[in-house]
């Protein structure tokens, strides 16, 4: 399972909103949304490689697949930083985007071996959608400054990820559950904030912005999935 390692990658301020016009931030936001739409296309087909060749992370050993998970994540975030100004970032954001749908095809490989697993993982896309959808809204239209929330959703993805790694080895349903539980709230909030950043002006690089959209948006969906797998998977 990934929990949205983004966060713990440089951030860029959030407090800029007066110093960008208008027409910069929709043009800024209208690429976020286009380029988010694009890092789908990757994503899909990464975790269709994947399911069709049983690619695995975690086989033989979970814990130096986290560290090897990590590793190439983290190259990925530096690399993207450091060339987000040109289309060499644009080319570095689909690839890692590639890279997560392999990392997701375990899960939809599970899925898709229940009866239902096609219509499981429709309905994890819808609800990712709607989610999408609300907070979008709620970050275009609502007055309120949802910035000061950064701080705290970082402090419960820290929580929620060191408490993932403990469960490798804890290996209980319990935390399992909680954890994808609160892991769907956090980044719907994640969502809100990043978005609200754009809208505002706080976010002037539409691919830095995609990149903290596209993670959250990618946890939401996985942890949907794995409840609904949980709680409404066809074994027959």
């Amino acid at each position: 399972m990934a929990f949205g390692q983004d966060r713990l990658a440089p951030r860029p301020p959030g407090a800029f909103g007066g110093l960008v016009s208008a027409a910069q931030r929709n043009r800024v936001l209208r690429n976020t949304y286009w380029l988010l739409a694009l890092s789908m296309v990757p994503t899909v087909i990464g975790a269709w490689v994947g399911v069709s060749t049983g690619f695995s992370f975690f086989a033989g050993s979970p814990f130096m697949g986290l560290i090897a998970f990590l590793a190439i994540a983290f190259g990925f975030f530096f690399a993207i930083e450091k060339f987000k100004n040109s289309a060499v970032g644009v080319a570095l954001l689909l690839g890692f985007t590639f890279f997560m749908g392999l990392m997701l095809s375990r899960l939809v490989g599970h899925v898709l071996g229940f009866g239902n697993g096609a219509q499981l993982i429709m309905m994890a896309f819808g609800g990712t959608a709607t989610i999408f959808a609300v907070m979008a809204t709620v970050a275009s239209v609502s007055k309120r400054d949802f910035s000061g929330m950064g701080r705290w959703l970082f402090i419960g993805f820290m929580v929620i990820f060191v408490a993932a790694i403990a469960n490798i080895w804890l290996q209980m349903p319990a935390l399992m559950l909680t954890i994808s539980a609160l892991a769907i709230l956090i980044f719907s909030a994640f969502i809100l904030v990043d978005l609200q950043r754009v809208v505002n002006g706080g976010e002037t690089n539409y691919v830095t912005a995609t990149l903290g959209i596209y993670l959250s948006v990618y946890n939401v969906f996985s942890n949907l999935l794995m409840l609904l797998g949980i709680f409404g998977g066809d074994r027959e």
